[in-house]
């Protein structure tokens, strides 16, 4: 009995469905060229229309058991309907609808790590060839997404110099305004420490100036003004003993570590020398006249 009721309940559905496909209007075709349509909605539509069949095909390349001549099919597919999509849309900015170039461009090409790769086009128009899915693991594909070794070259010396500025002998550290008030602090600091050491310098020189005594001094303010002020003495003469020092060498004597010529060895050598050159002369005076004799006796001879 239920079996009835069932062939009954499919008989119900399949002629509800047979006067619902009457009652519809008959499909219409998308036009072959996207030039062939002059309405802004119906282009609006072919477009959305293209858009579900690329999802449809994406979704079917994902696939790991298609056959390797069915992966080529898909791919080849999608790279058309991405084609006409870039007609309607063109067709659609002519029209004067929305630019979908700008917002709504295709998605960049990936490979199977993630990474974005650009596949030229041989044409030279249009983004490239693109794989989706599996296809990208087709023989002769995959060599496509993988990038050769960066081979890392070794800047020259005149690069490395053509990128020194200013900044790398640290001319801009202080236009960071960091540095500037750090350093008048300290410097400040440091200014008020020389200043305060000086006046106690000076302090401490007077009094022990008024307090010598035959060559002692006096205490100056206790044991330990007597400290302060023989200790500021004996700076004093240690400068001025430093002073004498300098002036001692400064002017001193040059002392030669070889032994210099006097002036009577020094004539002596100039004499020796213009007897040495007059011998010379003399010699090379007799060759030559000797010479010249015996080409005379050779002609003679001839």
């Amino acid at each position: 009995m239920a079996r009835n009721e069932e062939k009954a309940q499919a008989l119900l559905n399949r002629f509800i469905t047979i006067k619902q496909e009457e009652k519809r209007k008959p499909r219409e075709r998308r036009p072959y060229l996207a030039s062939q349509c002059r309405d802004l909605a119906h282009a609006d539509r072919w477009r959305v229309d293209i858009l579900r069949e690329i999802g449809v095909k994406v979704a079917e390349i994902q696939n790991e058991g298609l056959a390797e001549h069915r992966l080529r099919d898909l791919n080849d597919a999608i790279n058309k309907l991405l084609r006409e999509r870039s007609h309607w849309e063109r067709r659609i900015l002519e029209l004067g609808g929305r630019d979908y170039s700008r917002s709504s461009n295709a998605a960049l090409m990936t490979d199977l790590d993630g990474n974005i790769v650009a596949v030229p086009n041989p044409s030279g128009r249009g983004p490239g060839y693109r794989y989706f899915g599996h296809a990208k693991n087709l023989p002769g594909v995959r060599e496509l997404f993988d990038k050769p070794p960066e081979v890392r070259k070794r800047r020259t010396r005149y690069e490395i110099c053509k990128r020194i500025d200013a900044g790398y002998y640290g001319y801009h550290d202080d236009e960071d305004g960091v540095l500037e008030p750090l350093e008048a602090a300290a410097e400040k600091r440091k200014r008020d420490e020389v200043v305060t050491e000086w006046h106690r310098v000076e302090r401490v020189r007077r009094e022990a100036m008024k307090n010598v005594v035959s060559g002692e001094v006096a205490g100056a303010g206790g044991r330990g003004g007597e400290a302060a002020a023989r200790e500021v003495l004996f700076e004093e003469v240690e400068l001025e003993v430093e002073e004498e020092r300098r002036l001692e060498e400064a002017g001193r004597e040059f002392v030669a570590h070889v032994p210099l010529p006097d002036e009577k060895e020094i004539e002596r050598m100039v004499l020796a020398k213009k007897k040495e050159e007059l011998l010379s002369k003399y010699t090379s005076d007799a060759l030559q006249g000797q010479q010249k004799e015996a080409k005379e006796m050779l002609n003679v001879q001839r």
